[in-house]
């Protein structure tokens, strides 16, 4: 799995997830089912920052949704808000899926990083959780 990140803005502050540390948080924690409609970040900008994507992004998020695994189950934090798995999320959409699986952290743990340009973390391709 490529290195990703989940930023989420908490106060003033941006908070920033290693997701292959989900992942491994994830691990031992059963999955459950959602409805699709719960997701709140469906309705909300998620990839762009409330900025307007250029078609080339789209484009590309596109080439992402198209090759999600679904056998794989998002990560929502204990208030249902997703960390992991937006691309599954929005082919299972594309699919007329009315739910997905999901794991749902018991707890939300601390940030990996905070404040730091996602240009600056580090990316290692040949990395996985």
């Amino acid at each position: 799995m490529r290195q990703q990140y989940h930023f989420r803005p908490v106060g003033s502050d941006v908070h920033i997830w290693d997701v292959h540390r989900l992942v491994r948080l994830a691990r031992d924690i059963p999955v459950e089912r959602i409805a699709l409609a719960d997701i709140r970040e469906i309705d909300e900008a998620y990839w762009f920052n409330d900025r307007h994507a250029t078609t080339r992004e789209i484009i590309d998020h596109m080439r992402l949704v198209h090759a999600a695994d679904l056998s794989w189950p998002i990560i929502v934090c204990p208030e249902g808000r997703v960390m992991d798995g937006m691309h599954r999320v929005g082919k299972a959409m594309l699919q007329g899926d009315t739910h997905i699986t999901a794991i749902r952290l018991p707890s939300m743990p601390a940030p990996d990083h905070i404040n730091v340009d996602a240009d600056a973390l580090p990316y290692d391709d040949d990395t996985a959780p």
